[in-house]
């Protein structure tokens, strides 16, 4: 169970985060199109998962915003954004945002990722939606790096996971 905040409040999550250097777990979420996504599909390439509560709130916004612009310049590389919005809520937001080089990801269904990840605020206000995380995982499934954000609000450290990226 991570500890964290939200809008200074605590708050905690169900786990923890993947290790770093162990395979990254299998996830089954929505795409856009309402079709399915699992880990397997992503094989041979390097990973962001840029995990958070709702595409509908401002800091969670500009993460995807942060990493659709950096996403233009990685090669072999995908962003996947990843919350329990409805497929169709993410989708109007990368629409009306221009929002073209990452992919958006629902666990709407099952809660199952939020679970495997440990992400899932299991109290607080949010209880039930996923706490804002990154996972870097390489082309062969390695998690190579991993940030729980502490307070909810603020913003992943985005220099770091790159970094991550770059050396993964």
């Amino acid at each position: 169970m991570a500890s964290i905040t939200l809008g200074g409040n605590p708050a905690n999550t169900i786990g923890e985060l993947p290790q770093i250097n162990t395979q990254a777990p299998d996830f089954d979420l929505t795409k856009s199109d309402l079709s399915q996504a699992s880990l397997a599909d992503y094989s041979g390439s390097k990973l962001v998962l840029n995990i958070f509560p709702s595409v509908d709130t401002g800091t969670c916004a500009k993460s995807v915003r942060q990493f659709n612009e950096e996403a233009a310049e990685l090669e072999n590389t995908k962003i996947l954004c990843i919350s329990r919005d409805l497929p169709f809520a993410q989708a109007r937001f990368c629409g009306a945002e221009g929002i073209e080089n990452v992919e958006m990801l629902s666990d709407f269904r099952t809660g199952g990722f939020g679970e495997t990840y440990g992400v899932t605020f299991g109290d607080s206000a949010f209880a039930g939606l996923l706490s804002r995380a990154i996972v870097v995982v390489d082309e062969n499934g390695v998690v190579k790096h991993t940030e729980q954000v502490a307070e909810t609000a603020d913003e992943p450290n985005y220099k770091a996971a790159l970094e991550a990226l770059m050396d993964a």
